[in-house]
Parts: structure tokens; sequence; C-alpha cells
């Protein structure tokens, strides 16, 4: 069921993240689900990692995997900053990816973040937040900064969305584009992609960007909508040596699945 206040793919951020508030000033995230499984995508893809969604997202994109975690009735668990750490501590593993949703929404990020940059027994943390493009990240990129001027033993990296046409014509132009001059090699821009003229817009947003001297450029597959090959064909034809085609992991390992991968 698509929420009431949809408008072509765009939600109401504040009425629908309100939908998923604990209490007020609890200082409680609303987690839809946290687990173990291999990073599916992105810069880390491959390693294990310890994997926090959070519930509500401010767009209805024509491809989610996650809408379940975006319904407004969704169930969700209260779960403090030091209860979220110390869940991270009992992994055992040191890459940790929080996800949605949109994390971006959450008013307590920020606090979420030092603390798991802190982190340094047994070792440090990479912690890796996916966003989708919509929402100023220059705060988190400011923390990013000044963690690391404190001397902050944990890494922080951006996977930024820029949603294609196929996400929807909405969503696609609400992308703040000033969110990708925050970007450095430690960071991705992911283009999902369904078309053709997906991968070319790609490129065009690429170009006038400047992301490929920037970040790291990941073209992934709408799953069952483009096939890998026409990426990669598209990718060599074009002189795109500095794009990466990527393959969601998770669903080539885990096929039936749609939660905890």
């Amino acid at each position: 069921m698509v929420p009431e206040e949809e408008n072509d793919g765009l939600l109401d951020a504040e009425r629908h993240q309100a939908r998923h508030t604990i209490a007020p000033r609890a200082q409680l995230f609303p987690v839809a689900e946290k687990f173990v499984s291999v990073n599916g995508e992105g810069l880390a893809a491959g390693r294990p990692a310890a994997f926090i969604r959070f519930a509500g997202c401010n767009m209805w994109c024509t491809y989610c995997d996650t809408r379940w975690a975006n319904h407004p009735l969704v169930e969700v668990e209260g779960w403090s900053v030091p209860d979220l750490v110390a869940w991270v501590a009992e992994t055992g593993v040191s890459c940790v990816t929080l996800t949605g949703g949109e994390p971006l929404l959450q008013p307590y990020l920020p606090d979420l973040v030092q603390t798991l940059l802190a982190v340094d027994d047994p070792r440090p943390l990479r912690v890796e937040i996916e966003t989708n493009g919509s929402r100023d990240l220059s705060p988190m990129a400011h923390l990013r900064e000044a963690c690391a001027e404190a001397g902050l033993p944990g890494s922080l990296h951006f996977t930024v969305d820029w949603k294609t046409p196929t996400a929807g014509e909405a969503v696609s132009a609400a992308m703040m584009r000033e969110n990708y001059a925050l970007l450095d090699t430690r960071d991705a821009v992911k283009f999902v992609v369904g078309t053709e003229d997906d991968l070319a817009f790609m490129e065009r947003c690429a170009d006038e960007a400047g992301l490929w001297d920037r970040c790291s450029v990941l073209a992934s597959p709408v799953w069952g909508a483009i096939e890998p090959a026409e990426i990669a064909a598209y990718l060599i034809e074009h002189g795109l040596d500095r794009a990466r085609l990527q393959l969601q992991l998770h669903k080539i390992i885990w096929p039936d699945e749609t939660r905890g991968v």
C-alpha cells in the first residue's frame, strides 16, 4: 500500500517521519531491523557488516526494495545510542552500515555516528551512511571533518544516490546537487539504472558535477529491468572506465530474502 501523501514519489518528510517517532525527546531511533550480513553494494561490497535500518523515508522510488521499512505502519523498536553501539560491539565486525529508509531524517544521527567513530577497541569502525541524495548532507560532512580533526579513530563514508528517471521524474529532480560537492575519495555516488537512457543520464550528471575525479561512481542495475551485460557494454562503448558496475551481491546470494540481508 502506498502512503496517502505520496505525490509523484515524494513524501512529506516531516509528516512521514513523525509516524516513526518513538516518543518526544526520547532520543531513540526507530529501528526497523538490524542484522549482520555481507555488504551487497558500495565501496565495502563483499565485506561482512553490521546493518542498522531506520524506518521512514521522504521518497517512494519505483524500484525500492525496502518499501516495507518506509510504510507508516511498519513495526519498529526504539534503540538508544548506547544500546546500538553495544549491539555493534557484540557483532564483532568493524563495518557498520546505517541505512533505511533515509538515515538523514534521524535527528540524533550525529550523536550515533560520533560515538561509533570514537570506538577503537578491538579496532576502529568503518561507518557508512547510505542516503537518497535529497537531504542536506553538509551537517554530516562537517561532523566527519570535526571528528577527524579531533583524532577519532573511526572513518565515515557516504554512499549518496543520484536518482535516475526510472526512479520517478519528481524523485530524480529532487536531488540536492550541493551534496555531491561534499564528497571525496572516501565516498561513492550510486546511480540505479533501468534503461540505456538512465545510463546516459548518469554519464551526463557525472560530467556536469565533476564526479569522476571526486569520488567513485557506481552503476547498479534495477533488479530484473536491465541485464548487467547491458551496463557493461555501455560503459565500454562510451569509454567510462572510471565508472564501476555494481551488482547487488545480497540479491545474488539470497535471491528470495527481502529482510536481514
